[in-house]
């Protein structure tokens, strides 16, 4: 694995010498311009009728300690993992940040990130993390999945981003020490490195999603912070991604066991973590290289993604990731098809997978798919689709602020 390459060096030379004028213009390229058109009002109607159909049917209110269930069916758990609860929350945090009415919804993301803390736990050994189960008292614990703390860090910097408010930030860097934890460190594996699963001795694989995820949100410290150890981890993570797991410009494939072999399985998430990861990492050092990387990764993605109808087999939660880093670039490098795709796979789902009698979104078993009504309606899919509709209610001028 390369971990020096003659691209990084380049990226090193070019943010020492501080390249003025591209780092004007990453920061601000929208606000400084003329005001864009404003977003078409039904997808902010969309995203507030499908919260309240959320609200509706599967939050569980104050008696609940402000949490959610899994689905509208039997479940063996009184509440959702914090997978699902995460992105209930994210979605949340996107209306707030819609103009016309986000102020409405600050003190509720506020609660509902504050709750994350229901979910963190201190085990032997003093390995902390944020569990994929809420542990005692309110229930029995779970693992600790490097991918579920990776994103509630990157709440939490779309929180500190909202509000300037440190004690977000100081989240965020915990989460990151959670998180780093698990970068492989055995050197007798096919391709060394890359981020392990989840925090257990019999954890086999390393994936795409936890190692991009992971390397989003050390570049958002980078960002936020300066601070150098975030761009070196960021840059690391990035470059295994692309030198073990990388198919195609913007494709990776899932994961590889420690036995060498790979699974090919395609995500739309592993798409999008990578090309956000490139275009923070352009705001943060101004070196162009990162941006024109992110723009191949969306190209090559979008091509294949909007083929055959793929876009509509993928869980709709991996697609609100991968649409919410397509618009973070295009705050940097407008391309009206990063939206058009968005807009049609938007368009598409609501007309063909929401009932009008509830509000809700069903889907297959794996989150994506044709219209199941038979499969109770899950938190994680209508909140993915609240996430969608909302960013597309957002003013043009703010998506910097979308990761």
């Amino acid at each position: 694995m390369k971990l020096h390459s003659p691209l990084r060096s380049k990226r090193q030379r070019a943010a020492a010498l501080g390249l003025a004028t591209v780092a004007a213009l990453a920061a601000a390229p929208l606000s400084a311009q003329a005001a864009p058109p404003a977003p078409e009002p039904i997808w902010g109607e969309r995203a507030v009728s499908t919260y309240d159909a959320m609200q509706d049917h599967l939050y569980l209110g104050a008696a609940g300690h402000q949490l959610y269930k899994l689905n509208t069916g039997a479940e063996g758990n009184p509440y959702s993992y914090l997978w699902e609860y995460r992105e209930a929350s994210q979605a949340t945090a996107d209306l707030q940040g819609v103009r016309e009415f986000g102020a409405a919804y600050d003190n509720v993301a506020q609660q509902r990130v504050e709750n994350f803390d229901l979910y963190y736990n201190v085990r032997e050994g003093d390995r902390a993390g944020y569990e994929s189960y809420l542990p005692a008292p309110l229930g029995t614990g779970g693992d600790v999945f490097y991918d579920d703390n990776a994103i509630v860090g990157l709440t939490n910097i779309r929180q500190y981003r909202k509000t300037d408010d440190a004690g977000y930030l100081d989240k965020a860097r915990g989460a990151f020490d959670i998180v780093i934890r698990g970068w492989n460190t055995d050197e007798s594996l096919t391709c060394p490195g890359g981020m392990d699963w989840i925090d257990r001795a019999d954890n086999a694989d390393r994936g795409a999603n936890i190692t991009g995820l992971a390397a989003q949100l050390a570049a958002h410290l980078y960002e936020q912070t300066g601070e150098a150890e975030y761009l070196e981890w960021s840059e690391k993570l990035y470059d295994w991604n692309n030198d073990c797991l990388k198919t195609s410009p913007g494709l990776y494939a899932n994961s590889i066991n420690d036995a060498g072999e790979i699974n090919p399985t395609l995500w739309t998430y592993n798409s999008g973590s990578m090309i956000a990861t490139a275009t923070i990492l352009y705001r943060a050092t101004g070196d162009v290289a990162w941006v024109k990387e992110a723009e191949a990764a969306a190209a090559g993605s979008l091509e294949y993604w909007t083929a055959e109808n793929r876009l509509q087999q993928q869980p709709a939660i991996f697609n609100a990731f991968y649409f919410r880093d397509l618009l973070l670039l295009d705050s940097m490098r407008k391309n009206s098809a990063y939206r058009d795709a968005i807009e049609q796979y938007a368009q598409s789902t609501w007309d063909s997978n929401r009932d009008p009698e509830t509000g809700l979104f069903h889907f297959q078993p794996s989150g994506g798919g044709d219209y199941n009504p038979t499969r109770p309606a899950a938190t994680l899919d209508n909140a993915g689709m609240i996430q969608i509709f909302a960013m597309l209610a957002w003013d043009r001028r703010d998506l910097a602020d979308i990761s």
